[in-house]
């Protein structure tokens, strides 16, 4: 019990890392698209505001929420394997 304590304690530590690096770079990402985008399309008003208002959409995007799936991927695993190793 105590080692899948560790497990639990351990991994989640090291995936809210991962979360977080690429919660920062895929914001990094979408924010070079939006000020290529609006060098692209000759510079339609403020560069800060385009910007800004890009980055608000993409909170909501579909993107913004896969990125949940780093921790529900590996738990759904671990979940499985410990299950299949025990009872079959």
């Amino acid at each position: 019990m105590v080692a899948f304590a560790r497990l639990a304690i351990f991994g989640f530590i090291a995936l809210t890392i991962i979360y977080f690096c690429l919660s920062i770079y895929s914001r990094a990402v979408r924010k070079g698209k939006l000020e290529e985008w609006w060098e692209e399309e000759g510079q339609p008003g403020d560069r800060e505001e385009y910007i800004a208002a890009g980055l608000r959409q993409y909170e909501g995007s579909l993107r913004r929420k896969l990125i949940w799936g780093v921790y529900v991927v590996p738990i759904m695993a671990i979940a499985a394997i410990i299950y299949f190793t025990n009872f079959h």
